[in-house]
């Protein structure tokens, strides 16, 4: 498992948790290149596995190599296969001078990463659905024979997961007749948190605490790019007036599934929102950085803006009694093509890349664990 930042670590154990109960298979944890990999040494020493430093890698040979980033791949002597890890394949490749967004290839599907000397350098690319093999063919047509239609790892378990909302809002001390309040920030200057910083505090003043609760979800890069002590001491004035933390090593999918409305910006974690079936809303949105055929980009077409004029309850009143049961349906539908089958599809795909014959017994998604709050 070759963990590039703490985001493609929690995507990779989606996977990892797919070889339990199989006494022929070791799994080896190496912390993999990345100029956002600060807080890696500590997730992977959290899980307590064994682990490689990266200088012994290109040393060894491996019977499969698993990644949800593409840095220094061709390091790496295994079948590798790599995945993405957020939802699917939503932002653009930097933009060159003057570069059209039609001519900028999604990040993850273009053929100078997954590419070297010639050759591409996976043995699979792990789609979520098969509308990403037109966008490959077109990016980069020499990596179709390897691409592989599994499904998305966080869809399946956050469906999974909805049932035990109640025991996650316990978890998350939202009370008898509350609403929770879900806001979620990407990391960056065009991030909710970047532009909008505002927002919070606003809410907290505007909703009375004994009818809602706000919890703040961030993106890793927030927590270790900035540090924890330093996100703490940003949001101090918030947590004092009842702000709802979540640490970064909460498993994300079940404060969604406790939400009642979800504000968010261009992270995947917004899109995984509306699988829920709950109001989304979107504060922050920079559009020439995602792919127009994306499943984000749709979202942005249909879900309300945050206005920074005018009652914030308002507007929460205002999206939960427009919001339709099928408003999400066609977004969600770009999310996965293989809805209920990551397991089946990749645990087969991983025993092929093996060797190895698939144990028999049948495999159930579970429920991700209860949240908690930060102290």
């Amino acid at each position: 498992m070759a963990v590039h930042t703490v985001t493609a670590g929690q995507r990779l154990l989606d996977t990892a948790r797919l070889l339990e109960s199989n006494l022929g298979i070791q799994v080896v944890f190496t912390k993999a290149p990345d100029i956002f990999n600060a807080g890696v040494d500590e997730f992977i020493s959290g899980l307590g596995g064994a682990s490689l430093p990266w200088a012994q890698v290109p040393h060894q040979v491996f019977d499969l190599a698993l990644a949800a980033s593409l840095g220094s791949i061709h390091e790496i002597h295994a079948p590798l296969a790599v995945m993405p890890h957020g939802a699917g394949f939503n932002k653009l490749v930097p933009a060159r001078d003057g570069a059209r967004a039609e001519d900028r290839a999604p990040y993850g599907l273009d053929a100078q990463r997954l590419m070297r000397d010639g050759a591409v350098l996976p043995a699979a690319i792990i789609l979520p659905h098969e509308i990403e093999l037109g966008r490959l063919a077109r990016t980069c047509p020499q990596a179709l024979p390897v691409a592989a239609v599994v499904g998305d790892s966080s869809h399946d378990l956050l469906v999974a997961s909805l049932p035990h909302r109640d025991l996650y809002r316990q978890a998350l001390k939202v009370g008898p007749g509350q609403k929770l309040v879900v806001v979620t920030s990407t990391w960056g200057q065009q991030s909710l948190f970047g532009r909008h910083s505002d927002l919070l505090p606003r809410l907290l003043a505007e909703l009375p605490r004994e009818e809602f609760r706000v919890a703040v979800l961030f993106h890793p890069n927030v927590w270790f790019g900035h540090g924890i002590w330093q996100v703490r001491a940003w949001l101090a004035d918030e947590l004092r007036n009842g702000l709802s933390l979540i640490p970064p090593d909460v498993d994300w999918r079940a404060v969604l599934a406790a939400a009642d409305w979800i504000i968010g910006d261009h992270g995947s974690v917004t899109l995984y929102g509306a699988v829920t079936g709950k109001p989304v809303m979107l504060a922050g949105f920079p559009n020439a950085d995602v792919d127009p055929a994306s499943g984000l980009a749709k979202l942005a077409a249909v879900a309300p803006r945050v206005s920074r004029r005018g009652s914030l309850r308002a507007q929460l009143d205002r999206a939960a009694k427009e919001m339709r049961p099928d408003r999400y349906q066609a977004v969600t539908e770009l999310i996965t093509s293989e809805p209920g089958r990551f397991d089946q599809n990749m645990r087969r795909l991983i025993y092929r890349l093996l060797g190895l014959r698939r144990p028999e017994h049948v495999h159930v998604t579970p429920a991700v664990p209860a949240p908690r709050l930060a102290a």
